[in-house]
This record gives structure tokens, C-alpha cells and sequence, in this order.
């Protein structure tokens, strides 16, 4: 199936591990030229060249903290001199919190706000303008099942990830007539490097699968973790032709974590 991909340019925040990493290789693997974000320098230049070799298409790298309007003024630069602007936008960095908010300070809430929320404001003030003189673009924001389903010991994450995604639909309704689509995506459970390094450390090298287990046991639906590259290939669609009818919306892939309909 042609997804409609091959040559547009797509620039993935948190693009070099994880599942934004994962979403690169699955827009690389339909033809799409990358710019790939992230904090590390060194690690954002070798996975570039890494999936530019392997699927034969242009990836550059920009180092930046994109929770900072400093970072985000970086990325907007960098793409603009690289690509002349983007065609798919994915906001996907982010993390989670820990803390209760009769504990959690002002500068913990303010961080995560910037993170989660301003980042996504701040690209779409700079890279949207491209996205218009090209015909029309797409921006995915990758959320959480947590901006609805909250998780207790994460009310930060929470409250961030609920804003990021009313931000979706008040973009997507302010750029419909500009053939740009704006959609949100809330996964639930899956099994990327923070994930693992968590439970190694909670259970030790020995106790870290049964651990995840037990999480996914607790969760429901599937009862497993999904594999970066199953949330890709959903990203991948979402940003292809085939969907071309869809903005404004928010999706689950959460394998029937959700207990709502």
C-alpha cells in the first residue's frame, strides 16, 4: 500500500530512542526524508546517519532541549535551513512524573508544562507558516491514556498530557482550511528504554520481566506492553493519505487499557 509518503519531510521531537525512533524508521521505511530531536548530540548524529543508511533517505540531526524556547527556536532554524520547513510535525518528547502535588514545587509543574505542552505551541507557531506554502501538512502529538485515565502518583504528567491534548483540537480547528490535520494519539502501556530501566531498578536484573508483567496484568485488555514499532505503525498511517479524512480527534492505542467508552 502507498502511504503517500515517500519525499515529505518529517520532523520527530524525541526522535532518537524510543518510540519516536520508532516512528522515524516506519516514515524512513515509506520514503520520508527525517529531521531527528534530541537532547544528546552525539546520539541524534548517529541514529540520522543509522536509518538514513538504511532506508536510503535524507536525515539530519538537531541537538536541542526542546522543553525551552531556546531549544524549540533551534529546531524551527535548523529545519527551515535544512528542509525549508516540514510537511509532518510530531510532537513526541516527553516524560513521565512522579510526585504528589502537595510536594511537587513550582518549577517541577513549570517544567513539565514546557515540556508537554509549550514545545508543541512553540513548533506550531514556527513550523505551521511551512506547512501552509507547501499545500498542507500534518501534526501528531503524542499524548498519554493519562491525559484521561489518570494514574495517581503522576499529577503533573497527567494535567500536561490533558492540556497537550485540548491544544490539538484548537490547533486542528484553526488550520482545517489550510489542509493541515492536527490529531492526538494516547498510548497506554509501552515497552520503551525508561520503561525497562524503571523496572530493572525496582526488581533488579533477575525480577524486571515479571515486574512489566505484573504492570500489564494490572492494566487489563491485552495484558502486554506494545512494542514501540506497533504505536509507529499507527503513527505512520495517521500521518499518510489513507487518512486524510481525520483531524481534530484523539485515538487510543492502549491494547483495552481504557475503561471508558
Amino acid at each position: 500500500m502507498d502511504l503517500g509518503l515517500r519525499d515529505k519531510v518529517a520532523l520527530i521531537t524525541g526522535g532518537t530512542v524510543g518510540i519516536g525512533l520508532a516512528i522515524a524508521e516506519g516514515l524512513a521505511a515509506e520514503g520520508s526524508n527525517l529531521v531527528l530531536v534530541g537532547r544528546n548530540k552525539q546520539r541524534a548524529q548517529d541514529e540520522a546517519a543509522r536509518v538514513a543508511d538504511k532506508f536510503g533517505v535524507i536525515a539530519m540531526a538537531i541537538a536541542a532541549d526542546v522543553a525551552t524556547a531556546e531549544g524549540c527556536d533551534a529546531v524551527i532554524k535548523g529545519a527551515t535551513k535544512g528542509f525549508g520547513g516540514v510537511d509532518i510535525l510530531i510532537n513526541n518528547a516527553g516524560t513521565g512524573s512522579n510526585e504528589t502535588i502537595a510536594e511537587a514545587d513550582d518549577a517541577k509543574w513549570q517544567y513539565y508544562w514546557d515540556l508537554h505542552v509549550m514545545a508543541a505551541v512553540r513548533l506550531a507557531r514556527g513550523l505551521v507558516p511551512s506547512m501552509k506554502k507547501r499545500g498542507g501538512g500534518v501534526v501528531l502529538h503524542n499524548a498519554s491514556i493519562c491525559a484521561v485515565q489518570p494514574l495517581w502518583y503522576e499529577p503533573i504528567y497527567n494535567t500536561t498530557k490533558a492540556a497537550l491534548m485540548m491544544f490539538s483540537k484548537t490547533l486542528a480547528n484553526e488550520v482545517v482550511g489550510d489542509n493541515i490535520r492536527v490529531n492526538t494519539v494516547n498510548p497506554g502501556l509501552v515497552l520503551t528504554p525508561d520503561w525497562i530501566k524503571t523496572a530493572k531498578q525496582i526488581a533488579g536484573e533477575d525480577g524486571w520481566e515479571a515486574h512489566l508483567q505484573g504492570v500489564a496484568n494490572e492494566a487489563g485488555g491485552m495484558k502486554r506492553f506494545a512494542t514501540p514499532e506497533e504505536l509507529a505503525n499507527f503513527f505512520v498511517f495517521m500521518c499518510s493519505d489513507k487518512a486524510s479524512y481525520s483531524t481534530g480527534s484523539t485515538y487510543f492505542v492502549d491494547g483495552g487499557w481504557l475503561k471508558t467508552v
